[in-house]
């Protein structure tokens, strides 16, 4: 299909978004910008964050895994049991996180690190979040930028860093003034593209085979492609480290991020971000196992039709190849920037506000105005926006095939001292020294890469995959406890206690 065509689509789709940011950023402030002024409806948010959790990654990488190779034989569809683990780990968001947040009242909810454990403990919660989200965006917006780049723009000439740059700049554009009150809105019409493009792209590869939805299943399972769990427990796949990792993985990288928390604690009350919570969860476990369904079902076209390509590279060389109806590559090119948009601006727009609240203290500098702020917000937007592009054109540079398993890597690293950080904070009472925490924060980490690195000399046949970062968290809450002492009792607690011994 004409790249030119394909370009006035994408045009044509971000003109759209733009109007959608013009009536939903007018009259917005801080407020609006951070948390939407806490007057989000909590089914726009249930259903938006879809388009950010998965994103373009999700959409590429998935189906792309599921023929990848291990030693048990095809992946299939084990990226499931991670799933399970999501759903566990959303239970916990909604009923042990959200009531602490909401209890606490919080903009930025690495607050809560401030009032529990210390003001150091504070600022090093919320860097580990920016450098989380920073290198997690970064890598969904690189695949995504790849494959527009091969599709669309690179028969323009347009060289790859100009490209991101364009990208940046569209995402600026309707983030700038209205923030999470835009995004809400706005992930919710790219969610409801993403999905459509989705089931359209099912339907297609099922009528191009001749098959039926039952059909479609048995072929896959014939082939193998439909196992879920894996019962050796030596395999990094096996069925126990994947579910726990997938229910840590989504405590920290929804319950302790920024960017999925912000629209969260958007919503008017916690009865019905609960609600939003859960209704998330089950909605999301149901779109990734289609996801797969789709992957297996590539596999078998790219098998009769001669595609050579896998992994990340499999779903966009079959959607635009010659020979396919121009509708479907434009539904998938459309798909694919609405998997894309709600998990940069997020990030973004996240990025931003814990900056502007952790770092420089925003909220708590009366002596700056408010057209004070919000100048220095905008500045910080556009800081983060160069910073994307420079991280982009870092993973460029690495290539990796596969990003969904450096996105998973990545987390492990980053997002385990947040784990043990708040774990610590809301399992113990203790009292930490404050000024040792970043100290337990980079060690810990420093230790994963090692046991991570020398696993096969350390533990033999037996391999760590993604409970990594549980390793992490639990380093991190060893370490906490090693430089702290029971919370002193108050000295008026002690004159009564005193008072009924004699």
């Amino acid at each position: 299909m004409s790249p030119l065509l394909l370009f006035s689509f994408v045009i044509g789709y971000f003109i759209i978004l733009l109007v959608v940011a013009y009536y939903t950023s007018r009259n917005a402030n801080n407020d609006s910008f951070f948390i939407g002024n806490r007057n989000s409806n909590w089914m726009l948010v249930a259903f938006g964050m879809i388009g950010t959790s998965l994103s373009g990654v999700t959409f590429v990488s998935v189906p792309g895994a599921v023929g990848k190779t291990f030693a048990g034989g095809f992946e299939a569809f084990t990226y499931f049991q991670i799933v399970v683990g999501y759903v566990i780990g959303y239970l916990v968001i909604a009923y042990v996180l959200l009531p602490l947040y909401y209890r606490l009242n919080v903009t930025s909810i690495y607050n809560y690190l401030s009032t529990r454990l210390g003001f150091v403990s504070y600022k090093t919660g919320a860097s580990f979040f920016i450098l989380s989200r920073t290198l997690g965006a970064t890598a969904r917006l690189y695949l995504v930028v790849a494959i527009l780049q091969d599709a669309i723009l690179s028969s323009f000439g347009m060289p790859f860093w100009l490209t991101t740059l364009i990208i940046l700049l569209m995402i600026l554009l309707y983030t700038f003034e209205g923030g999470v009150k835009t995004i809400v809105w706005t992930d919710t019409l790219q969610t409801t593209c993403m999905l459509m493009g989705l089931v359209i792209c099912v339907v297609y590869i099922l009528k191009t085979l001749g098959m039926g939805f039952g059909e479609g299943v048995n072929a896959l399972s014939e082939k193998g492609y439909t196992n879920i769990f894996v019962w050796d427990p030596n395999s990094r796949l096996f069925f126990l480290k994947q579910i726990l990792a997938g229910a840590f993985i989504t405590i920290t990288m929804t319950g302790m991020d920024q960017e999925m928390m912000q629209k969260n604690i958007s919503v008017k009350n916690l009865k019905d971000s609960q609600k939003n919570m859960i209704t998330f969860s089950l909605i999301q476990a149901v779109v990734v196992l289609l996801f797969l369904f789709l992957g297996g079902l590539l596999y078998l076209y790219g098998g009769t039709n001669n595609v050579t390509a896998t992994a990340d590279r499999l779903f966009p060389t079959i959607a635009l190849a010659q020979g396919v109806p121009a509708i479907i590559s434009v539904i998938f090119i459309i798909a694919l920037i609405s998997a894309l948009f709600p998990s940069a601006d997020g990030a973004i727009t996240a990025l931003t506000s814990s900056f502007c609240i952790d770092i420089l203290g925003l909220k708590r500098r009366e002596d700056w105005s408010e057209k004070e702020r919000q100048r220095i917000r905008k500045t910080v937007h556009l800081v983060f926006a160069a910073v994307f592009l420079l991280f982009v054109m870092i993973f460029k540079w690495v290539n990796s095939p596969s990003m969904i398993g450096v996105i998973l890597k990545v987390a492990g690293y980053t997002y385990g001292p947040l784990l043990g950080l708040f774990a610590f904070g809301i399992l113990t009472k203790r009292q930490v020294s404050d000024r040792l925490v970043p100290v337990v924060a980079l060690v810990s980490p420093l230790i994963c890469f090692f046991i991570d690195k020398y696993q096969k000399q350390i533990f033999g046949t037996f391999e760590i995959g993604l409970e990594l970062i549980l390793i992490n968290g639990l380093l991190v809450f060893l370490g906490l406890f090693l430089i702290s002492k029971p919370k002193p009792v108050p000295q008026q607690v002690k004159e009564i206690l005193q008072h009924g011994h004699s």
